[in-house]
């Protein structure tokens, strides 16, 4: 254990040495061919840095962090783009937060669609694809919406009580079908990253000094796949895959097919690269050969939102389901795909059993606790 902690230390202190390397570079080459050869191999060594750590979280959280988002903000930052190039630049430990910790700095709100559109899961007419991937309606009445930051202690309190009480569960697991678990488990797999996210979030606004925005918002509400994946869900993944594949294949098709059209195949663009790229965290994982089946879930889910995109186009907003229809539909939807598709991998690659382990202990940690207060108060009690 002293080992790996040291390696994981060690991977980290490297990390951000590397990170300072890019910000000098940034100061002294202009975007480029040469500043993309100068910052390259920091992306190849990220790649490889999650095999030197043995234990199993910190190395799927380094996968995230350096292996993913930070190689993308860093592609970004060779052309002068994404949330590491400023004018004027970034100071030096802004510039290593922003590039190695999942948070995204809240920009001033913008205009939303009414309450009434919110609850449809289509927009109205005279709206081409691109502002349905964006969620924009600028025909209908727009109002300001307050900034979003990290929700309620209360909120996360209730989600950190359900994994308490999924760890309980786990225990018991012999009177509950199969089936039951893994539903557990992806549910438990929602909530430890928004924990963990909302936790990095939470070190980083002091440290920062600005507000972040939210890594989802209650994904379970989505009325549509669009509102999900777009709007809900690991929303730091989804604004680095916009400008890095998204708006770059969009780009691409637009060349040989109507504008209004290039959306449909850079979403599935945008959903087989993310696919790709859990592959990848999952080999760090569990260092085991891929059998692509995160990927079929992504294509998956790539496939049915374009599908979604084009029948909103079709029909031109004149109908849709109120949220509280949608919701389930989507939700459903969502939950068994990955049943079916994704938490195989996660099986193999014995994350379950991780998240059980860390759940007990979490829960006699809990325990321990409650048992020390309740001798403390008794002691004073008397």
């Amino acid at each position: 254990m002293g080992g790996d902690l040291r390696n994981f230390l060690l991977i980290w202190a490297s990390a951000v040495a590397l990170l300072c390397y890019c910000h000098k570079i940034g100061q002294l080459i202009d975007r480029g061919t040469a500043r993309v050869l100068a910052i390259l191999p920091v992306v190849f060594i990220f790649l490889v840095m999650p095999l030197g750590i043995l234990t199993l979280s910190p190395r799927a959280i380094t996968s995230f962090f350096l292996s993913w988002l930070a190689n993308f903000k860093l592609l970004l930052f060779v052309f002068d783009q994404g949330p590491l190039s400023s004018n004027p630049p970034l100071s030096l430990p802004r510039f290593i937060a922003l590039a190695c910790f999942p948070i995204k700095i809240q920009q001033d709100p913008t205009p939303a669609v009414s309450p009434h559109d919110r609850e449809l899961v289509n927009v109205d007419d005279g709206q081409d694809l691109e502002k349905l991937v964006n969620g924009e309606n600028k025909d209908a009445p727009s109002q300001k919406i307050a900034p979003k930051g990290l929700k309620s202690h209360l909120n996360y309190a209730l989600k950190f009580f359900l994994l308490v009480m999924f760890g309980y569960i786990y225990t018991k697991e012999d009177y509950f079908h199969p089936k039951i678990i893994l539903l557990l488990y992806v549910i438990h797999i929602y909530i430890g990253l928004e924990l963990i996210l909302a936790m990095f979030g939470a070190l980083a606004r002091p440290c920062l000094g600005v507000e972040l925005e939210p890594q989802f918002d209650e994904p379970y509400l989505a009325s549509s796949l669009q509102d999900f994946w777009g709007k809900r869900w690991n929303l730091m993944v989804t604004s680095i895959l916009h400008p890095t594949v998204y708006s770059p294949i969009r780009s691409a098709f637009s060349r040989w097919i109507a504008k209004k059209w290039t959306p449909l195949p850079a979403v599935i663009g945008t959903f087989l690269v993310s696919g790709l790229m859990h592959e990848l965290i999952f080999y760090h994982i569990g260092r085991q050969k891929p059998k692509w089946e995160v990927t079929c879930f992504f294509l998956l889910h790539g496939l049915s939102l374009a599908i979604e995109m084009a029948i909103k186009r079709e029909i031109k907003g004149t109908w849709g389901l109120p949220r509280v229809v949608a919701a389930p539909i989507v939700v459903g939807f969502v939950v068994v795909t990955a049943m079916w598709l994704f938490m195989p991998t996660v099986i193999r690659s014995k994350i379950d059993e991780e998240a059980r382990m860390e759940t007990t202990a979490l829960i006699n940690c809990v325990e321990a606790v409650y048992i020390y207060l309740k001798d403390v108060f008794m002691d004073h009690k008397l």
